[in-house]
């Protein structure tokens, strides 16, 4: 099948933002695939405004030169500015790449004045995209599980989109980018058509994979644990089964054939219906060491994740927790997976709620390499018909400090779940593309500032004519969509089942586990050592002892904590109960605030992206109005309390 270029939005890749290397003498030494990749970026710029680039030797002096200095793979690399000349060396293809897109962020800056060399090299070797893509459109979860950006680039009707070959390339070009360096083409939710992905459907993966090469993207494939009955007719799935173990063994030979720089697997076992290793007695460390095992001749890395709960609890039974649930699980676990297999740890306990601590996990497993998983797709923040970048979210998480030392440094990779789809501006939610961006460059660099993060994708996306605009409806949007949703860390409060828009009790009642236990005296879950659950015991000494009582844990997360009384004064001086009801009226507010500002760049963004943005926003006015007027009147009618002042609570 041949890919075709479809015309796709540009995003942070216009014409324009080449328009500085395209107008100059550039230089490439090297060879190799990816320094070919790097030469046909500056070629398709000079074509476009008028400069030249030349391979190996040049006649005249250059302007740029694009140096691979060995042959290592490495993706770092080193920016100098001096003599009037800008020198990009790498001894890796990938790093030169790098380098090529950091002069393209830099624009005109990249050829101005001097600058001593800069090395920049990535904090994690891995910074990953995992795409929850069905090949056939599932019953309930249609074509792409919480996609919010139409159908699959990679899949549809039980086969691959050979037609979209050519925008997949494109789409590794964004991802290079921003820094990102692999990609899992199918749903962790492994169905029979997913599963002969493995097998007799590994040329549609091969494929994508030799579109997406170029750009220095690794293509990983989401398994499922229970293959060797459903693929290879064995009568068994257990991990200590040598039969077992062969047919793996077998099996990712094969893959490797047709995909010799495949990255490796991502699983989901004994989770949400799952199969995984508990049907044989056997622990999650024994069915990630046989897939390791598997994949170790190759190099390749087996992505174990971590979300392991019970999904059918009693909900009056109040010890069962399912924030403790991972932590419980895999802790005892500590050391014993194999070198080439990585725990993939959701950031929050939960599943990826607007406000969670970060998950005890996270520095509990010194002897095991962790991956921390974020949710670009917005399922619980607005499915991309709100406006909600989440740069500060990640951020706090990649800050925090479980035991002294931050998120950031124990993470050996950093692995989103995609907002991508094969909308024409790729996110659904032209503005949604920012969270993508956004995720690449902190992947990289996790200590950053996410404001200048935004704000250079901002002037790469749109140019700098709407900047002021677009970073005032952007750069708090996050706390806004908390204001008018779930207050204080309680979380969840959605629409069971497609997880959009208000139901205060939607889960309450439910085998999924209970979430605010709100009744007439107050509203939170007691997870204390002292008197609740014990989760906040998970956590090193210092931390737990800040969450354990009501009068140290940080407001935010007070009703995550602690039941308390509506009357329970928070350090803004507000009870309970008024900042529920402030904030909802504050976040609708801060909706139609921002709204009217998008209107206002009607003139200074491009026509299609307007009128994108704007559509969406009745829908987000909407809703949260509709967030407000809820969440209010429910908690108007539990507690008895009237707003201090006098506004009507529906």
């Amino acid at each position: 099948m041949q890919g075709v270029d479809l015309p796709v939005d540009p995003a942070w890749l216009p014409d324009e933002a080449f328009r500085p290397i395209g107008t100059r003498r550039t230089l490439i030494r090297g060879s190799g695939p990816l320094v070919d990749t790097v030469h046909g970026e500056v070629a398709q710029a000079c074509v476009r405004f008028g400069g030249s680039v030349s391979r190996d030797e040049s006649p005249e002096p250059c302007d740029l030169v694009l140096e691979l200095t060995g042959t290592d793979g490495g993706e770092a690399f080193t920016f100098q500015r001096g003599g009037g000349v800008t020198t990009v060396t790498a001894s890796g293809g990938s790093g030169l790449l790098y380098g090529l897109f950091h002069v393209v962020r830099l624009g005109n800056a990249a050829f101005q004045g001097s600058s001593a060399p800069e090395e920049h090299r990535p904090a994690s070797a891995l910074r990953m995209l995992d795409h929850w893509d069905n090949v056939a459109v599932h019953p309930v979860m249609g074509q792409v599980e919480r996609g919010y950006a139409g159908g699959s680039l990679f899949w549809a009707d039980g086969r691959a989109r050979g037609e979209l070959l050519g925008r997949v390339r494109a789409y590794g070009r964004l991802l290079a980018a921003c820094g990102i360096n692999a990609l899992a083409v199918n749903n962790v939710n492994v169905h029979e058509a997913e599963a002969r992905l493995l097998t007799d459907r590994i040329g549609w993966v091969a494929e994508i994979a030799d579109a997406l090469r170029p750009y220095g993207i690794r293509t990983h494939l989401s398994v499922t644990f229970a293959a060797p009955m459903v693929l290879g007719g064995l009568p068994s799935a257990d991990p200590l089964d040598a039969a077992v173990r062969e047919w793996w063994a077998g099996a990712s030979a094969r893959v490797y054939e047709a995909i010799p720089d495949f990255g490796g697997f991502v699983v989901k076992a004994d989770s949400e219906g799952q199969p995984g290793p508990f049907a044989y007695g056997r622990s999650h460390a024994d069915g990630a060491n046989m897939l390791a095992a598997a994949l170790e001749p190759y190099g390749g890395t087996v992505h174990w994740r971590a979300f392991v709960y019970d999904h059918r609890q009693d909900w009056r039974d109040r010890t069962t927790d399912r924030a403790r649930a991972a932590y419980d699980h895999f802790v005892p676990l500590d050391g014993q997976f194999a070198a080439n297999a990585v725990l993939q740890v959701k950031h929050g306990p939960m599943d990826f709620q607007v406000r969670e601590p970060v998950s005890p996990l996270i520095g509990a497993m010194p002897r095991t390499r962790l991956a921390v998983e974020v949710q670009a797709t917005q399922e619980y923040t607005g499915q991309q018909r709100h406006v909600c970048w989440l740069g500060p979210m990640w951020s706090e998480v990649l800050r925090f400090r479980p035991d002294g030392v931050p998120v950031a440094d124990l993470a050996d990779a950093m692995v989103a779940v995609s907002n991508v789809g094969d909308d024409p501006f790729w996110t659904g939610h032209p503005l949604a593309q920012a969270n993508l961006y956004t995720f690449g460059r902190l992947a990289w660099q996790p200590d950053a500032d996410p404001g200048p993060i935004l704000d250079e994708w901002i002037r790469l996306t749109f140019g700098s004519g709407p900047a002021a605009g677009l970073r005032a409806v952007l750069a708090g949007s996050w706390r806004t969509y908390e204001k008018y949703t779930a207050p204080l860390g309680v979380g969840w409060m959605v629409q069971p089942g497609h997880h959009y828009g208000p139901s205060v009790d939607g889960y309450e009642y439910s085998p999924w586990g209970t979430y605010h236990f709100a009744d007439r005296d107050g509203i939170g879950v007691d997870r204390s050592v002292a008197t609740g659950t014990g989760y906040a015991g998970q956590y090193a000494k210092a931390w737990a002892e800040v969450y354990e009582s009501p009068d140290t844990c940080p407001d935010e997360l007070l009703l995550f904590f602690h039941h308390v009384s509506y009357e329970h004064v928070l350090r803004s001086g507000k009870t309970v109960i008024q900042h529920i009801y402030d904030t909802h009226f504050e976040g609708m507010e801060e909706v139609e605030a921002a709204q009217r500002v998008w209107a206002s760049l009607v003139d200074v963004v491009d026509a299609e992206s307007h009128a994108r943005v704007a559509e969406r926003y009745e829908e987000q006015l909407r809703s949260a109005r509709e967030w407000r007027d809820q969440v209010n009147s429910y908690f108007f009618r539990k507690s008895g309390v009237a707003d201090a002042h006098g506004r009507r609570i529906h």
